[in-house]
């Protein structure tokens, strides 16, 4: 594909395929192309890996951080389960929500917790509302642990570890009994489908990715629906989110 964008005439084209699409470049359609090539290039050089949040790295794009604070606003939980911990930085960030709504707290499940990332969560203001379980997360011993935690509450999950497909569908399999009716598990970075051919990403992620793993997952679990939130406040006339995150919205109906 092909992108020629001309300032003075106000358009875009897309030459794809032998063909050319000519948009207004001030139009939702020219967005989209421009927020796709944005959000991979974006991807490519480390966009993300740019912010923190109450002093720890936090590795996510500003605008699913947002969108996920929406649902966690409206849906109130008592824990939010998140596999892939990292630096701790959303461990943090899902805390201090909690701590804003006034109740809850967080069990983040990693592989293993580097010991200066545990010195640093455990030293957070914020670590009264986080425990941490290490360990694989869809090991039977593990969440067994994470069940331990729990007391018949409203519970979120997010998985944010290992992404590849094997991984992701057990971790589905795993905390589909976790997750609360009404609530979701937010399966992320899915996007993986997009960067096959990107320098910094991998050929194999066209079909090694947690998308992938989410459809095989819906095919065979009718309980559980594709449901992205509603946007909760759009004077825009645009409809799709710049997110890293396609197909993460996975909803337990009963």
């Amino acid at each position: 594909m092909k992108i020629e964008i001309d300032t003075d005439a106000r358009t875009l084209d897309v030459h794809e395929n032998g063909d050319t699409r000519r948009l207004p470049l001030y139009s939702d359609a020219s967005f989209e192309v421009i927020s796709q090539i944005w959000k991979t290039v974006g991807w490519n050089q480390r966009y993300s890996y740019t912010f923190t949040w109450l002093g720890r790295p936090i590795i996510q794009l500003p605008e699913d951080a947002l969108r996920v604070q929406e649902v966690i606003w409206s849906l109130r939980p008592d824990v939010i389960v998140e596999t892939g911990i990292a630096h701790g930085g959303s461990l943090v960030y899902y805390a201090s929500l909690l701590e804003m709504i006034g109740k809850g707290r967080v069990v983040g499940v990693d592989v293993e917790i580097r010991p200066h990332n545990r010195q640093a969560i455990e030293a957070h203001p914020l670590k009264r509302r986080i425990d941490l379980v290490e360990g694989d997360s869809a090991a039977p011993e593990i969440v067994a642990k994470v069940r331990q935690l729990l007391a018949g509450e409203k519970v979120l999950v997010i998985l944010d570890s290992n992404h590849t497909k094997q991984h992701v569908a057990r971790e589905l399999e795993a905390y589909k009994s976790i997750v609360s009716v009404g609530s979701y598990i937010v399966v992320q970075d899915g996007v993986m489908i997009e960067l096959d051919d990107v320098p910094n990403g991998k050929p194999g992620w066209a079909e090694d990715n947690p998308q992938r793993a989410v459809e095989a997952f819906l095919a065979g679990n009718k309980d559980f629906v594709l449901e992205p939130p509603q946007w909760q406040f759009n004077e825009s006339t645009l409809t799709k989110p710049i997110t890293y995150w396609p197909s993460a919205w996975v909803k337990r109906l009963r």
